[in-house]
């Protein structure tokens, strides 16, 4: 009797968790989908930059339109490739980094040089998405 009432607690148990994970399962793709859809806001990216970057590159006056505006093109061009993120992580990344050239050489005619030092020294080592500059460098 006891072998029977534990197995048959394990067969519940067991039961339970399976169907939990395959809750996870189902719900997986929508959060992929979601992903898709969400809309990346360029203007709200180079807010969010610029309010980082001025202050760790100390940028003057004259240089903080330039850089925004340098910055603004980048996202610009990178708003119409985040749906290529998911569906084909190589094309992203080249362009990506197609993209992230032209920037930097946009901002070597910008900043002085050791700006452009801090600048490069500013990437994180991996994308983080609680660091705004990672939406830069990734």
């Amino acid at each position: 009797m006891k072998s029977l009432f534990c197995t048959t607690l394990f067969s519940v148990a067991f039961a339970t968790l399976s169907f939990g994970q395959l809750d996870a399962i189902k719900k997986a793709p929508s959060a992929v989908a979601k992903a898709k859809e969400a809309k990346f806001d360029a203007n709200a990216a180079v807010t969010s930059v610029m309010g980082a970057l001025t202050p760790a590159l100390t940028l003057t006056t004259k240089q903080q339109p330039l850089v925004q505006e340098a910055i603004k093109g980048y996202f610009t061009q990178k708003a119409n490739i985040i749906p290529m993120q998911l569906s084909n992580p190589g094309a992203y990344n080249e362009k990506q980094r197609s993209y992230f050239g032209s920037l930097k050489s946009k901002l070597t005619g910008i900043l002085l040089q050791n700006q452009m030092n801090k600048f490069l020294g500013l990437k994180p080592a991996k994308p983080d998405a609680a660091n705004v500059l990672s939406q830069l460098f990734f």
